[in-house]
């Protein structure tokens, strides 16, 4: 038999134990999240992780969204929803701060009354001097001489990117000869950018971009509207 002082310590016990349990429950019940969902943050990553894996293992022009998309474990639509096109996905897995073609359209479309082969130069040097983007343009520049697989990345990526917008202001009588022109505007730009970023020659590599362009700028705009024939007609 149990007098009055045990049931009342049971009581408070059982008490006790009540609210540890409720402290218990309520520690567990999952709070209100805010901002981004989770899985959106661990898919994106997942696509990226498996772009850069592509784009190394099958080139630019190998490496498709769908396998992309396969590789990363999600549906294609959702490569589409959260990237848009294969470059601005390129662009995001290399961590370029900008879209190559949207910036040769915008310097092609916003020269206004100037000459655009100069106003070519200043708007490109301009973004390759930008912090953000500087260096990883030249670790790009530095892994395609130094690395088959790099180069054939970087021309595939340069001749679907930023070659077709060039060409498209190219005076050109066929598209063979519009893609010469901007072959030889590539030559131009990509060979200013290892004599001035990464072989530093002097006084290339400390000029100002005012002093480029008004260099260089005029042999641009006559690979794209002058002649470059040796008979001065198509190719």
């Amino acid at each position: 038999m149990t007098d009055g002082t045990d049931g009342d310590g049971r009581a408070a016990r059982a008490g006790r134990d009540g609210h540890a349990a409720q402290a218990s429950r309520g520690r567990r019940s999952p709070r209100a999240r805010t901002g981004r969902r989770a899985g959106d943050s661990g898919s994106r990553e997942a696509i990226l992780d498996s772009a850069r894996l592509r784009f190394a293992e099958h080139g630019y022009e190998g490496a498709t969204i769908r396998g992309i998309a396969a590789g990363a474990g999600v549906d294609p639509a959702l490569v589409h929803h959260f990237y848009g096109t294969k470059e601005k996905l390129f662009a995001a897995a290399m961590r370029l701060p900008a879209v190559p073609s949207e910036v040769i359209e915008a310097a092609l479309a916003g020269h206004g009354g100037a000459r655009p082969g100069p106003h070519l130069v200043a708007t490109v040097l301009a973004v390759w001097e930008d912090p953000a983007v500087h260096g990883v343009m030249i670790g790009l520049l530095r892994s395609a001489m130094n690395s088959e697989q790099a180069a054939r990345l970087l021309r595939e990526f340069i001749t679907d990117a930023i070659l077709t917008p060039v060409s498209a202001l190219a005076r050109a009588g066929s598209p063979e000869d519009a893609a010469y022109r901007a072959g030889a505007v590539a030559s131009q730009m990509l060979g200013l950018a290892v004599t001035r970023y990464v072989l530093r020659i002097s006084p290339i590599a400390t000029a100002s971009i005012a002093d480029l362009a008004a260099t260089i700028g005029p042999t641009v705009e006559r690979y794209l509207t002058g002649d470059i024939r040796a008979d001065g007609g198509p190719p």
